[in-house]
């Protein structure tokens, strides 16, 4: 039997309100700084895609879009500003799914969510939408390398979003972008308790850490990163792009 862990979420408390082309990696370890928690070995920085987003200039001012005829029409279907539908249909491969307002959109990335991810929520601006960062995992990477360099120490990053899920009500964070920490582990070939072989049991990990951090994170407050500390993340493997199921294993297309 595994010994029992205990895990420790730390909101990040003092980060400021992120505008496109600021250092956020940099902010991140100041903000780290002043909470004197310090990163400690291992430690996982999750961190919302809101504000690496905008730090990457990820956003759109509704004002300067044209709507196409396709975008004017589907906002009539769905009672979208038409504006907001093209900004989604720059964004979008695939409409899964459009009905009773909701417009589900398959992202090039490959994740399915709603409005391709496009948030009009806590923006920089009225009228100002933010998008999906265009490379999560590389987003990642480069706020694990800084927090690694500014720390000393191995550290991994987790960039999470709030997702709705299949079959399920309410939302919950997920991971978008994942650097040094997996996301993934694998207990394939393990036993249970009774000795059975484990055959499919792969955990994503990455979507874990996000929805722990996610409950510190919430829409109305100003913590926009969470410090997860204590969890053993050394099998782990992968990157955010492995959660991603691959079409021709969906059963539901």
């Amino acid at each position: 039997m595994s010994p029992v862990r205990t895990l420790a979420l730390i909101p990040l408390i003092g980060l400021p309100r992120i505008r496109p082309g600021d250092d956020l990696a940099a902010l991140l370890v100041e903000t780290i700084e002043a909470s004197k928690v310090g990163i400690k070995r291992d430690d996982v920085v999750v961190v919302c895609q809101k504000v690496v987003s905008k730090a990457e200039g990820r956003v759109v001012e509704l004002a300067t879009i044209v709507p196409s005829p396709f975008a004017a029409r589907i906002a009539t279907e769905t009672a979208k500003d038409p504006r907001l539908v093209e900004v989604i249909l720059r964004e979008t491969t695939r409409i899964v799914r459009m009905a009773a307002g909701h417009l589900i959109c398959e992202t090039g990335p490959g994740w399915v969510c709603a409005n391709a991810g496009v948030d009009e929520s806590n923006g920089i601006a009225p009228g100002v939408v933010t998008l999906l960062p265009e490379d999560a995992d590389a987003s990642a990477e480069r706020l694990r390398a800084a927090l690694a360099a500014a720390s000393g120490t191995s550290v991994g990053v987790v960039v999470s979003d709030t997702f709705g899920r299949p079959w399920r009500e309410g939302q919950i964070d997920v991971a978008l972008g994942v650097a040094g920490v997996g996301a993934l582990l694998d207990w394939r070939g393990r036993l249970d308790l009774t000795g059975r072989d484990l055959q499919h049991t792969i955990l994503a990990v990455g979507d874990q850490l996000a929805a722990a951090a996610g409950l510190l994170m919430e829409k109305d407050s100003s913590i926009a990163a969470v410090l997860v500390r204590g969890f053993e993340w050394r099998a782990t493997s992968g990157r955010g792009r492995d959660l991603i199921r691959p079409r021709a294993l969906d059963l539901f297309p």
